[in-house]
């Protein structure tokens, strides 16, 4: 952490060098001391310590300075910071100046020049301010902030992808500028073209304006890029089943890249709470799940690569060729597709305008705080559904489950249904749905209908969290990896139409089961057809699969 500041301003350099060598001599165990030779200068440094969120205790000015003089200075430096102490130094013949400022800046305190000898005539004073100061001090947010607008996507998708990659942040509301005096006096401190929001500044003073996550990415020190040209094994997605396989097969000697196109976890990191995970009787959150298994995988050497999409697959002999979507192809003998499912979209009008900006697909930490004594709807019956209602009900006045079917029996599990029932502010309306989303820059209300009776109504809402079922990410296997209509990957048995193999399969032996129609290349979790949607299978399936990696590994040449 790093220590707060006392800054001393003066235009006649031996001076400065003079009063900054006393300051360091008796403060600098709990201060760091910095020095400005002129006002001007001394505002360019408090806007930088401003935008990297350090405190300043206490600024030490000289009042005759050309151009600005100290009152002046003081004048601009107390909009950026209202709690630093202010001392004057000021000559016998500008005490009637100091005197005026005691009003005009609520100037704490004078001294006289010489101030010498600094022990009697400067530490006391100091020290009293300083001690003052230090018993109302609260240490600033050390780590990534970001400053936006609760209802811009491109704010959302900032703040969704820090929690996704578990980088802690700090949310800071521009639209709360004329409330809140921290984030008025950031802004003020910013520079105009650093203004275009989202902002995200950096513990080192540096800031970004509008990020692509790509470049987010490369700041924060993420692995956009896999670091071989070949692997023995490349994982395609980073959920649950892929990182069980990475970790298996890591620890088995395998060298292994997982490419993932958002962020480990996968759909399952953005679960508030798993309760029927085996070997967690408390239950564990996805995101903590998500934490273990990525700390795990490192441990035995897995390369994770992300944010990076992957974009075609191509097998020639024995090497299997996956291309990225930054042009680069990385090989491997094996390749395991695990790359899950994503939330499917809800096809009603205004729903792709608003989408960021009051609706979201999935619920998640991030904004579970913005929603406090709010009333928040919920589309869906299933687990993911039940969970978030479970979740927000710490935080919203009422969470409202809008259910198609006539019962939660059929696609939740019993203890979620328990939960809720016993949960006062959790209201399931049954055969009901959304029609029509209204907002022109923010969700501002909804449209239900109840199917049971015909009733149609319109009701405020800020926020709308949809869990509709989900479906896979599979386009860009076309031609090459072979799918149901749905686009859910076949695997194993499910290869044979009529008895026969797969279309140009050349092997002697059937494909294995958790193998595609390209000898070599294995599907797993929630992207598989005839998969069991729940973590502890994809986990299973993950494992299970390195088995079959191994044997068709034996075999390549």
């Amino acid at each position: 952490m790093q220590k707060p500041v006392i800054l001393t301003v003066d235009d006649d350099a031996d001076v400065l060098r003079a009063i900054e060598r006393d300051l360091k001599k008796h403060y600098e165990d709990k201060y760091r001391v910095l020095r400005a030779d002129s006002g001007k200068a001394a505002l360019d440094l408090l806007g930088r310590l401003q935008v990297r969120n350090e405190a300043v205790a206490l600024m030490l000015v000289d009042h005759r300075m050309p151009q600005m003089n100290g009152v002046e200075m003081l004048q601009e430096a107390i909009k950026l910071y209202p709690d630093a102490k202010r001392t004057l130094l000021t000559a016998y013949a500008d005490t009637d100046a100091a005197i005026r400022a005691i009003n005009d800046v609520q100037l704490n305190h004078y001294l006289l020049k010489p101030w010498d000898p600094p022990e009697t005539q400067l530490f006391p004073v100091l020290d009293d301010l300083l001690n003052d100061w230090y018993a109302d001090y609260h240490p600033p947010f050390e780590g990534l902030r970001v400053l936006g607008t609760r209802w811009s996507s491109k704010s959302y998708d900032v703040r969704n992808f820090l929690a996704r990659n578990q980088v802690p942040y700090q949310w800071l509301d521009a639209d709360a500028a004329d409330r809140d005096q921290e984030v008025g006096r950031l802004m003020k401190s910013l520079a105009p073209e650093d203004l275009k929001l989202p902002v995200v500044l950096f513990p080192d003073g540096n800031c970004v304006a509008d990020p692509l996550t790509q470049d987010l990415a490369e700041r924060l020190g993420l692995r956009t890029r896999a670091g071989l040209e070949f692997y023995d094994l490349a994982i395609v997605g980073g959920g649950p089943a892929g990182l069980a396989a990475a970790v298996y097969g890591a620890s088995e000697g395998l060298k292994t890249v997982m490419v993932e196109r958002e962020a480990p976890g996968g759909q399952a990191a953005l679960s508030s709470r798993i309760e029927n995970y085996l070997g967690f009787p408390s239950g564990l959150t996805g995101g903590d799940l998500t934490r273990r298994a990525v700390a795990q995988a490192r441990r035995f050497g897995v390369e994770i690569v992300s944010p990076r999409e992957a974009t075609a697959l191509r097998a020639d002999g024995p090497y299997r060729y996956l291309r990225l979507n930054d042009g680069t192809e990385l090989s491997c003998h094996a390749m395991l597709l695990a790359t899950g499912v994503q939330w499917r979209k809800l096809d009603i009008p205004g729903i792709d305008r608003l989408q960021g900006a009051g609706v979201y697909y999935g619920g998640t930490a991030t904004e579970a705080i913005s929603c406090r004594n709010e009333d928040v709807y919920i589309i869906g019956g299933a687990n993911s559904a039940g969970q978030a209602a479970m979740f927000f009900s710490s935080y919203a006045s009422q969470v409202v489950m809008l259910v198609r079917g006539d019962s939660l029996g059929a696609t939740m599990s019993q203890y979620l249904i328990e939960q809720i029932q016993a949960t006062p502010n959790i209201r399931v309306e049954y055969r009901s749905r959304v029609t029509e989303v209204h907002g022109e820059d923010r969700l501002e209300s909804v449209s239900i209908i109840c199917d049971r009776t015909g009733d149609m109504s319109r009701v405020p809402a800020n926020s709308l969290f949809v869990f509709i079922g989900a479906e896979p990410h599979t386009g860009w296997l076309d031609g090459t990896v072979e799918r149901n209509e749905r686009g859910f990957i076949l695997t194993g048995p499910d290869l044979f139409k009529s008895g026969k193999r797969p279309k140009g399969w050349a092997l002697e032996r059937d494909p294995s089961l958790l193998e595609t129609n390209i000898p070599g290349v294995f599907a797993v979790g929630d992207v598989r057809y005839g998969s069991v949607k729940r973590v502890a299978s994809g986990v299973g399936e993950g494992s299970v699969a390195i088995q079959f990696v191994h044997q068709y590994l034996s075999n390549v040449s």
